[in-house]
Formats: structure tokens, C-alpha cells, sequence
């Protein structure tokens, strides 16, 4: 099996763009989506978006969500705060996300390690070294602070 995936946070609004947000936290984005930019009507992406993004190859969706709260855990209550203004703003909660995206069968994926046991045991196929990842209480916290959802999507690629 193959498996690619990437995690980022993300705030996000109908009306105030991602410069606007990036001048409120004084956070640049590796990434911004700027709303209709790509359809106008129904417009595509459906709202502003500035993220911060984990793609680096070979960690675990842990490894991944840990290294984007490395770097904002002490921004977390402000980013917090702006969150809570742009659900006030938009008249609806879920300005604030931790996303897990995983695609399974992408060619640009991670092949399963089968190479010598792990621990004494022998590696099966289906038992891919990316899978299995859990949330600890720092993350929660982080969750906790920047009033954001957790969201996991995977998809099968094709």
C-alpha cells in the first residue's frame, strides 16, 4: 500500500481574507486560499484561508500535528481569540481547524516498509508504518485554545 498525507491548521472566513489574518496574528502562512479564486459562483474556494501546513515526508500524522503546534502553541490563545471574532463575523461557528488529510494508493506516497521485524515481529502487508496516530493532551489543549475542530478526511486515490 502507498500512503500520502499532510495535516495543517487552518482559519478561515467568508469575509475577512487570509492578509487580514496574517496582519491580526503577525503569523505569516505557508499557505492562503482567497476565496472564488478559482470559481466565482458558486465560489470556489468557498471562503478565505490561512494555514500553516506539515508535509514533510516519512512522520506519522502525530509527528505531523505536533510539529504545526510546536509552532504556534503560544500564539494558541490569541489565534483563539481572532478565531472566535471570525465565527462572529461569518454568523457561524468552525473558523478554526486541525486538518488530516490521507490518500491511500497516491503515486506520490509512502511505500509500505516490509524490511525486518519491528520489535521481534514480523511485518505484515496492510500494516503500514504511517498508520496509527493519536492525540495527546498538549495537542488537545492546542485544540482547546484555538477553539478548533478536528478534521480527518481520507480518500482512496483515482
Amino acid at each position: 500500500m502507498i500512503v500520502s498525507q499532510y495535516v495543517y491548521f487552518a482559519l478561515s472566513s467568508v469575509r475577512v481574507s487570509a492578509a487580514e489574518i496574517t496582519t491580526r496574528l503577525g503569523i505569516e502562512p505557508d499557505e492562503i486560499a482567497v476565496r472564488g479564486s478559482r470559481v466565482a459562483s458558486p465560489p470556489r474556494p468557498a471562503s478565505h484561508r490561512w494555514k500553516i501546513t506539515c508535509r514533510e515526508p516519512g512522520l506519522t500524522v502525530d509527528e505531523q500535528i505536533n510539529r504545526i503546534v510546536d509552532r504556534l502553541l503560544d500564539h494558541a490563545e490569541r489565534i483563539g481569540g481572532l478565531a472566535a471574532e471570525l465565527d462572529a463575523i461569518d454568523g457561524e461557528p468552525g473558523a478554526s481547524v486541525l486538518q488530516v488529510v490521507r490518500v491511500f494508493e497516491h503515486p506520490d506516497g509512502e511505500e509500505e516498509d516490509l524490511t525486518g521485524p519491528v520489535e521481534g515481529l514480523e511485518k505484515l502487508t496492510g500494516q503500514h508504518q504511517l498508520f496509527g496516530w493519536h492525540v495527546d493532551a498538549r495537542v488537545l489543549e492546542f485544540l482547546r485554545l484555538t477553539r478548533a475542530e478536528l478534521d480527518v478526511d481520507e480518500y482512496a486515490y483515482g
